[in-house]
Order: structure tokens, then sequence, then C-alpha cells
């Protein structure tokens, strides 16, 4: 039985190794050098540093002239919109959207590496007026969630930028 379970766990070890897994390590990014231009306080912003210096190679600077790249966030909106009411015309349901604005250029802002794009993300959240304090938390843990999606889907798109002008 002890050779039959050593057995299986190096079978899937080296499955998993033939077909190109791998588990997640530093992101490397096209640049040494970014400065992030948004709000400083927004809880966005924020993580969105804190995920390209823990990981990524590149460093923050505090200035946009000694970066070799500039991030612009844009725009960042939370929006909240009703889904469904019941039949005596209370809320039942809500959809959460996060939308955050970004581009990147050189340190001039001449040369854009990624023309400005959008991420919007959705969540449904379930209402009822019994439950109201904790549906006001979980709207916010949602709304947090969808900061960190967006946060990674930024440094994933960062890493496939090129650092050539776009025509």
């Amino acid at each position: 039985m002890v050779h039959r379970s050593s057995f299986l766990i190096l079978a899937a070890a080296l499955l998993l190794s033939a077909c190109g897994f791998k588990l997640r390590g530093e992101a490397t990014l096209p640049f040494e050098s970014i400065y992030v231009q948004g709000a400083a306080t927004s809880p966005f912003t924020i993580q969105l540093k804190r995920g390209i210096t823990s990981g990524t190679q590149a460093r923050i600077v505090e200035k946009p002239e000694d970066a070799q790249v500039v991030l612009q966030i844009m725009n960042e909106r939370h929006e909240k919109e009703i889904l469904a009411l019941s039949g005596g015309g209370r809320v039942r349901e809500f959809q959460l959207r996060y939308r955050v604005s970004y581009r990147l250029t050189d340190n001039k802002l001449a040369t854009e590496y990624i023309s400005p794009s959008e991420i919007v993300l959705r969540r449904e959240l379930t209402y009822s007026d019994v439950e109201a304090l904790a549906k006001e938390s979980e709207e916010a843990l949602l709304f947090r969630d969808m900061q960190t999606d967006a946060a990674r889907q930024i440094l994933r798109r960062l890493q496939v930028a090129k650092l050539e002008a776009k025509s």
C-alpha cells in the first residue's frame, strides 16, 4: 500500500511538471521603474503599489521624471444597481460594479505603451432588510475583492506590455 501511494504521488508530480504547471513566482515586468499616478490614499492604488513592490522586480519611484514608465489610474468607480425587486417593491438583489480606467506611458506622457483601457468587474448581492448590517459588510467585502482582482489584472497586463510606441 505504501508503494502504491508513493507511486501515485510520483505520477501526479510528473504529470503536473509535464503539462507546464508551476507555482506563480515573481512577475517579470518589461521595465525597471514605474510611477503610479492615482489617488494616493485610494485602497486600490495602495494595493496595486503593494502588488508591484512585493511581486515584481520593478521599483516604484516618487516622481514621474525618475520613472521609465508612468501608470495612470485615470478613473476608479464603484457602482450599485438594483437588479430585482420583491412583489412589495423591496430590493431583493443588487449588481455591484467596479470600474478602473488606466493607461501606461513613458515618463513624458508622449509614448503610449498601453492605450487607455478599462477593467469592469461585476458581482451580484442578494439583499434582505432583516440582514441589512450584514449585507453592508458583504458589499464592502465584495468591493475589496473586486479591487484585488482589478489590481491583479493590471499587473498581468503590465507583464505583457511592449515598450514600443503604439501606432
